[in-house]
């Protein structure tokens, strides 16, 4: 008879650790730091781009990024319009390698923690949590916003950039290559919290519980002041774009902020006990 029964595993404990996203998410509300520079090197070639396109891609690693900018339809057509041509991978390169020192030296004005990173981070500690991060940056951004981070008292127990591994997002490696650093698995005892679908992708990718945050990030695209000076209906609609969206990206839980998650974690906790997966 016992052929005839097949025994599934399944991990009933508590998460150990949750991976954050860095602009949108942790610092830089309205994720302005790239968003700026992506206009910039696309003026540099005499192609205006609209913040809205600059935004679109965002969560990928930058040069990714600039190509898939590159794809947007509107932009290749202003592209072979003004330069008789379409735009081919060495204007990629040319624009990437222009990328770097402007998002260097802008980075550090844009570094301040959202409000409710760090008491939130101190309750994540405070359940045993271990805290990863992830990013499109490349190493030697990270390690400018790394430093911003730790005057602030912000420092994640590991970094993995879009540099470190074969592929960023939506790819999930940087996530286990996390997960390898703190020594954490399985998985499914990780949270991935990020405000671009990309972030979604790569945690569900990586088999990880996901939360998106709506408001702070790319999604709205817009710092506190300019979020507080909207009119209501303005805001009302971006908002419920922004959870629309990250809903139907496959996040588990879409909050406004980084002070919004600790819910989502008793949720998840609650649902690992009765042995679901994400």
């Amino acid at each position: 008879m016992s052929h005839e029964f097949t025994f599934q595993r399944q991990y009933r404990g508590a998460l150990q650790a949750v991976l954050l996203d860095w602009a949108g998410t942790t610092m830089d509300y309205g994720c302005y730091a790239p968003a700026v520079v992506f206009r910039e090197v696309f003026k540099r070639q005499g192609i205006e781009i609209s913040i809205e396109e600059a935004r679109e891609p965002m969560g990928a690693h930058k040069k990714v990024h600039i190509r898939q900018i590159t794809k947007i339809p509107a932009v290749a057509r202003r592209w072979h319009e003004t330069l008789g041509r379409p735009c081919g991978e060495a204007d990629v390169e040319t624009m990437f390698t222009d990328f770097i020192p402007l998002q260097l030296a802008c980075l550090a004005e844009y570094a301040d923690l959202i409000p409710g990173t760090l008491e939130t981070v101190a309750a994540f500690r405070k359940r045993g949590l271990q805290i990863g991060s992830t990013t499109g940056y490349t190493g030697e951004m990270m390690a400018i916003l790394q430093e911003e981070a730790r005057k602030r008292g912000y420092q994640p127990d590991s970094t993995v950039c879009a540099t470190d591994v074969p592929a960023g997002r939506p790819a999930p490696w940087m996530c286990l290559a996390n997960a390898q650093n703190l020594g954490v698995f399985p998985m499914e005892s990780i949270v991935k919290i990020g405000d671009t679908l990309p972030d979604i992708g790569e945690g569900l990718n990586a088999g990880m519980w996901t939360i998106g945050l709506a408001k702070t990030g790319n999604e709205i695209g817009l710092n506190e002041a300019e979020i507080d000076a909207l009119p209501p209906d303005d805001y009302d609609r971006l908002i419920d774009r922004a959870y629309l969206r990250m809903n139907q990206a496959g996040a588990h839980y879409v909050v406004d902020g980084i002070a919004d998650v600790l819910p989502c974690l008793d949720a998840i906790e609650s649902r690992l006990a009765r042995g679901e997966k994400p």
